[in-house]
């Protein structure tokens, strides 16, 4: 199995790739990754270059790049060539912690959408109380979305959740302004009886107060409202623990009782980081295209790694065809 990864895409690279490159190795003794980018950069933390190849570019996409302009004129980018590698056979799936729109754009363009799959989702794992976590999608391929969309996003999830992460049954809801059937915008109202008559197990609406207390293994709605819980969430998270380490650094008192309750602390921090997810899928594409957090530090490029393993291990690609095709045969 090999995996390409954009070794200069996000804020630490190409440290945290290399870093993450090296541990997966030895982790999962079947794989083997192409890092692609500035070798003289990759080279500097590069120390165990067995099964790591290096596709050598200078061209990079910047997070400030307008998204369809840098993938056609940025053809030798290291992103650009990370799913090039896909699409030439060369590696199995890619992994970029780089321009989100870019790597969007260089999917549809390279890898292409499976047939059936109008509109590709984007699909982060977000934390859950019970550390179990729940799929989210869309959260902004697609600011618009239709009733059948959502069906789709919900057919991915599902296979999702039941192939890499191993749910039997996933609990798939409807994100929406209300639990009642009939909430909701006209988007919601139409795309409920259709998620209800599916094969899936369809749990209702779900409000987005409950997402984190683990009421569903997966959430759909339309692009727009996907990204509004998603970085909701994050500034909270991120809020809340800088409120937290300003008042156990207030006072002596507060200082000692940090220090006693640290590894406790830890413990929260890291059952609600993204690092522990992995990456948010680009699914509805014909291989998986995985795009890392822009911050990702080297344990978050891991479990990305570790979970494009995953999916193409479990052939989750070929299954979504399936169930689409399914599903179209219905109609």
């Amino acid at each position: 199995m090999n995996i390409s990864i954009d070794a200069m895409g996000g804020e630490r690279a190409p440290q945290a790739h290399v870093e993450a490159a090296e541990q997966a190795i030895q982790a999962f003794p079947e794989l083997h990754i192409t890092l692609v980018g500035n070798e003289e950069e990759i080279n500097k933390y590069l120390k165990n270059d067995k099964q790591i190849n290096i596709l050598h570019t200078t061209e990079k996409i910047e997070d400030t790049d307008q998204p369809t302009t840098a993938v056609r004129r940025k053809k030798d980018s290291s992103m650009v060539l990370s799913v090039r590698e896909v699409k030439e056979g060369r590696a199995d799936a890619c992994i970029s912690a780089g321009n989100t729109g870019a790597l969007m754009t260089a999917g549809l363009l390279y890898v292409g959408r499976i047939k059936g799959i109008d509109r590709p989702a984007l699909a982060p794992m977000l934390p859950t109380l019970d550390g179990k976590g729940f799929l989210l999608l869309d959260v902004g391929a697609n600011m618009d979305a239709k009733p059948e969309h959502l069906l789709q996003y919900a057919i991915i999830g599902n296979t999702y959740m039941e192939m890499v992460k191993k749910v039997r049954k996933p609990r798939v809801a409807l994100l929406n302004v209300g639990t009642e059937n009939g909430k909701g915008s006209e988007l919601t109202k139409a795309a409920f009886p259709l998620l209800q008559s599916s094969d899936i197990h369809f749990i209702g609406n779900v409000e987005a107060r409950d997402l984190l207390s683990g009421v569903a293994d997966v959430v759909v709605c339309d692009g727009f409202s996907g990204n509004l819980v998603l970085k909701s969430i994050e500034g909270t998270a991120g809020t809340l623990f800088s409120l937290l380490k300003k008042e156990l650094t207030s006072s002596f008192v507060n200082k000692l009782a940090a220090s006693v309750l640290k590894s406790g602390f830890k413990g929260i921090k890291d059952q609600m980081s993204y690092s522990q997810y992995g990456g948010a899928g680009l699914f509805g594409l014909k291989a998986p295209v995985i795009k890392a957090h822009g911050s990702s530090d080297a344990t978050a490029i891991f479990h990305a790694i570790r979970q494009t393993r995953d999916m193409v291990e479990q052939q989750v690609v070929t299954i979504i065809k399936n169930e689409v095709a399914k599903t179209e045969d219905k109609e």
